[in-house]
């Protein structure tokens, strides 16, 4: 007898799908590309130009980060929403590099799951390709992989490399932080891409809801306020530093929340003292709260809190960031920096 043929389709890599999905999406890619982008999508490596960008530049250094999405997939996996994780990523990756004075130049992406589905891939990188022109980053390659077995049926695995570029003498430190300088709130949107694997395991463990839970509170359903896109903040940034204001140290509010991330640029002789009644706390955290009987310290170091990103600058500067930036959000003094060892307290 013999025996049944075996290809890599049957094994679980279907490869004509993967040339499916890359004809999807490279229109969405090129619509990135500045003059710069000398490759397209299908090299085996991306190639930019550097010329005319690094002539502008005293001392240009490159500034570069990985991000992911985390287990926010899953709620666009729920939804079958996969439009605004792709946005999500970008902003992430931007907002990582921006605390650093750096401005965000080409993104890569990696899509991986069990099984691809060009239409989801296409849906995904639509939503990057969208947030790339918006915040003029060439999305200049990436890798789609279909491993079973690795992934679970119907996971995803979404991950970002950004790289920007920065003078030297511009990179913000945090190195001139010091005591009596303000903390400025830039407000998030909702809980960006940290804390989902405390919210769904309130949300769909303990309270059995699903995505289309209504919330009246909310005005929305439980999947509609966990997939808001995550806030990029490169315009703000930049709206400030092309002012010539001086933003002494800059804290993107991610995993681990104001008490974990605002260290993080301080010098070692600072700490700082947030208030916590000086911004509007979104409904969504008051719903996981009393949902999840959650200390109040858990829920500061597991979420943003309604804000997104901090400024430390000096008290003299709030009057001017205000001007720079009323037409794009709202600016909240939360709080002060004051002589200590890189803790964060709360009135």
């Amino acid at each position: 007898m013999s025996k049944k043929k075996i290809d890599y389709k049957s094994a679980g890599v279907d490869i004509d799908a993967g040339n499916n999905a890359v004809e999807l999406i490279k229109d969405k890619v090129k619509s990135t590309h500045s003059k710069e982008v000398l490759t397209g999508i299908g090299s085996f490596g991306s190639l930019f130009n550097l010329r005319d960008i690094l002539v502008k530049y005293k001392e240009p250094v490159l500034v570069q980060s990985i991000d992911g999405v985390g287990t926010k997939t899953i709620i666009a996996r729920k939804m079958n929403k996969f439009n605004t994780i792709g946005i999500d990523l970008l902003s992430a990756c931007a907002n990582d590099i921006l605390v650093m004075g750096a401005k965000p130049l080409t993104f890569l992406d990696y899509i991986a799951n069990d099984k691809l589905k060009p239409k989801i891939v296409a849906e995904i990188v639509e939503g990057m390709a969208h947030a790339c022109r918006d915040t003029g980053v060439s999305l200049v390659g990436g890798e789609t992989a279909e491993m079973p077995d690795t992934y679970l049926p119907g996971e995803h695995d979404l991950v970002g490399i950004i790289t920007g570029i920065v003078d030297k003498e511009k990179i913000i430190t945090g190195e001139n932080i010091l005591p009596g300088d303000i903390l400025v709130g830039l407000p998030s949107n909702g809980l960006h891409t940290n804390g989902y694997s405390l919210a769904r395991k309130i949300f769909f463990e303990s309270e059995k809801y699903n995505v289309d839970t209504y919330i009246d509170s909310l005005k929305s359903t439980v999947g509609e306020a966990l997939l808001k896109p995550h806030i990029n903040y490169t315009n703000h940034v930049f709206k400030v530093l092309e002012k010539n204001i001086e933003i002494k140290g800059v804290a993107h509010i991610t995993g681990g929340g104001l008490t974990e991330n605002i260290p993080r640029i301080l010098p070692d002789n600072c700490s700082v003292k947030i208030k916590k009644d000086t911004w509007p706390k979104l409904g969504l955290f008051s719903v996981l709260q009393n949902l999840g009987n959650v200390d109040e310290d858990e829920m500061y170091r597991a979420f943003n809190m309604g804000i997104g990103m901090v400024f430390i600058v000096d008290k003299n500067s709030i009057k001017n960031i205000r001007g720079a930036l009323d037409s794009i959000t709202q600016v909240y003094e939360i709080g002060e920096v004051i002589e200590g060892k890189n803790i964060v307290f709360y009135d």
